[in-house]
Parts: C-alpha cells; structure tokens; sequence
C-alpha cells in the first residue's frame, strides 16, 4: 500500500444506436419511379424464410422463386454458441441474391376448360441433406419439389497437343502428313516411331454455380384451388389444402395420397365455412391445425382417425349479442395461421387483426393486434 489512489476503471464503451429502419411498402423488388408501372408478373405472391432464418425464398404472379442469403452472420456456427456471443445490435440482417428459377408455367384444364396461372401460393422450406436445399412451390392446383444444389463446372481451355505439331487449317483434304508427324483420323498426331499421341483435355478453371432440379411432381389431387401447404417434423410428408379438403403426402410417392380432412357437405348448398389455410405443429408429426373461413380454428390428430371429422381442439372468439352484421363473417375470415416455433402458440390474421391463441388454453386469443390499413385488403375484392 503506498497510498496512491487507484486508477478509475474506464467505462465500457457503449454501442452506437440502432439506426431505425425505414418500413417501406412493396410487393416487387427493386426501386421504382414516379409514375412507372409494375408488371403483375412481377408482382410477389409468396414468402418463406427457413428454419435458421438465414435463406429466404420469394415467389411472384410470373411463377418464378427467387432464393436469398443472409451475408452478416458466420456459417456452421453453433446456436447456442451465435446467443453467447457478442452481436452488435447497430447492424441490421443483410440479404444477398442467391439463385432463382422458373418454378410453373401456365396450364390448361382442357376436361374443366379452365386456366390455370402460373402464381406462386405458397413455399415451404424442406430438411436440408448434404449442403442440397429442398423446397415445396404450388400454385393453383400442382404442387412441385425441388432441389437446389451448388455445382462445380470444369472449364476445358486446351489441349495437350504441341501446336507446332498440330495439322494447318489449309491442308489438303486426305492429306495424312503433318511436318515430321502423321497425321491420324481423329485428330492425334503419329510419332514417327508409329505411337499416337493421345489428345487429353486440361482443365484450366473450376466455376460453381447453382442448380434447381425438380426432383417431384404432385398434381391431379385437389379439385379446388391449394390454398397452402407444410411440412411435417418427420421429414417425410407433407399436407396440403384447398377450400374443402386437406390431403396427406409422402415427399417420395408423387402419385398417391390421403384425405384426412374433408368438409364437403352431401349438398352444397349446405355449405356454411371453407378451409382457408393448414399448418403442421412444428414438433409434433401427429398434429395439424387448419382455420376456417367463420373465423375459427381447429386442432387435428391425426391419432384418432384416418379421417379427421372430428377436432381435438377449437378455437373461436364469441361474437357479442346483436354485433353481428353483413360483413362480419367476411372481417372474421382468417387468411393465414403460423405456429410459434415452440408451438404452444398460434397466430392468425385476419382482415382487421392479428391474434395469438394459447395452444393449452379453449378461451379466446390471449392478445389482439391491429394491422395497418396499408396492409388490409380491399373490402370489395373480397366480396
């Protein structure tokens, strides 16, 4: 102790301040001026991060998927070790163009006379394999698997001929004599000793590239329009759905599946809700849950039944006595829903809001969020 006074620590210094993020509406990629036009092909349709979070996929109205990847964080590390370590919260995730390819082409039922788009409804993110990525796309009515895959392409600059050696461009037709060398028929050159010079390729350059190969196709299977589509924990099937069936798939049988849900009444006009969209539980293989146009929920296992008449579930919000008017089936009609990545939750959207739903609990959503008028659909296009 000499009685000198202790340094002060320093303070650490704190990390800048998150720059706010500038929320811009859009439905197509790029910038766009004043007064130009947007192509409805161009027009996005479908969006779909994986599981990681770190590849996007797009669809649009022109039937293309266009793949994106995340630039700002480290490959192959570790989650628990990517939480532990020290993250600067002033940059934002970064998204690079990866690939994109033509996934649907415009059809024509001839049998229903009916033309089917090319618009991209949904997109699913499969198990990844050896560094290959697997994804699901539909449209209206064919559902396709693919595999996008990086390739390596040889390049071939030479050959391993000596040009001196090599026959002039101005010889004379059936001439075999090539300077001190004979000339063969396929292009070798002849030692005088009478031993063929082999022609071999060099390969001077190695290119990657990627590749998107459609490994499946899932068609004939829905009478009306695939709304969505998702796939099991299992890593083996997979669901999709129209206004009143949901259908079960094996990823390796494209020729074959099993209804498991159906709500087609015997007559028609006794029709009172569609099916409006399904999800798989994202850890559970024997659970679904599908929404209905009334704007409830249901909860299915696939345990009980081969086919789910009936639900293990339901999730509904009472309407209030004397609330009920023209339109309130059409506000109530949940467009989408998403399990939590935990699945004990549940979030719907419907035209007004957005609602979580306690997957334990049989009373109303726990919580209740406005969307912005600048997202809700036009109230006379869905009339």
């Amino acid at each position: 102790m000499n009685g000198a006074a202790a340094p002060e620590p320093t303070e650490a210094l704190a990390p800048s301040p998150q720059a706010p993020l500038d929320w811009r509406f859009s439905q197509v990629f790029g910038e766009r001026g004043a007064g130009e036009d947007v192509q409805d092909v161009d027009i996005i349709s479908a969006i779909e991060f994986n599981k990681s979070g770190h590849h996007l996929a797009t669809g649009d109205r022109g039937g293309r998927v266009v793949l994106f990847e995340r630039t700002d964080v480290k490959d192959h590390v570790p989650r628990k070790d990517a939480e532990k370590a020290d993250y600067s919260i002033s940059r934002h995730p970064e998204f690079r163009y990866k690939t994109e390819f033509q996934s649907h082409e415009p059809e024509f039922d001839y049998l229903k006379s009916l033309e089917i788009e090319e618009k991209i409804n949904k997109i699913k993110w499969c198990q990844e394999t050896n560094g290959a990525s697997f994804l699901l796309s539909t449209n209206d009515k064919t559902i396709k698997f693919w595999k996008v895959q990086e390739k390596k392409v040889k390049k071939i600059c030479e050959m391993n001929m000596n040009p001196s050696n090599a026959p002039a461009n101005g010889s004379p037709a059936g001439s075999t004599m090539c300077g001190s060398s004979a000339c063969i028929p396929n292009g070798g050159i002849l030692k005088p000793a009478g031993l063929p010079l082999l022609r071999l390729p060099v390969v001077t350059s190695q290119e990657t590239s990627l590749a998107a190969n459609c490994r499946r196709v899932y068609a004939h299977a829905h009478d009306y329009h695939i709304n969505s589509i998702s796939n099991n924990s299992d890593g083996e099937t997979f669901i999709s759905a129209d206004d009143l069936r949901i259908n079960l798939w094996n990823l390796e049988i494209s020729n074959q599946s099993f209804n498991i849900v159906d709500v087609k009444p015997t007559n028609m006009e006794d029709l009172t809700e569609v099916i409006t969209s399904a999800e798989f539980h994202p850890s559970h293989c024997n659970t679904l849950a599908y929404s209905s146009s009334k704007g409830s929920i249901r909860l299915v296992d696939l345990r009980q039944s081969a086919l789910c008449d009936t639900h293990s579930k339901l999730f509904e919000q009472h309407e209030a006595p004397g609330s009920r008017s023209f339109f309130t089936e059409i506000i109530a009609s949940i467009s989408d829903i998403k399990f939590s990545m935990d699945g004990r939750h549940i979030l719907s959207r419907d035209y007004m809001t957005l609602k979580l739903w306690d997957v334990n609990m049989d009373s109303g959503p726990v919580a209740t969020f406005q969307v912005h008028e600048y997202l809700r659909p036009k109230l006379c296009d869905l009339i």
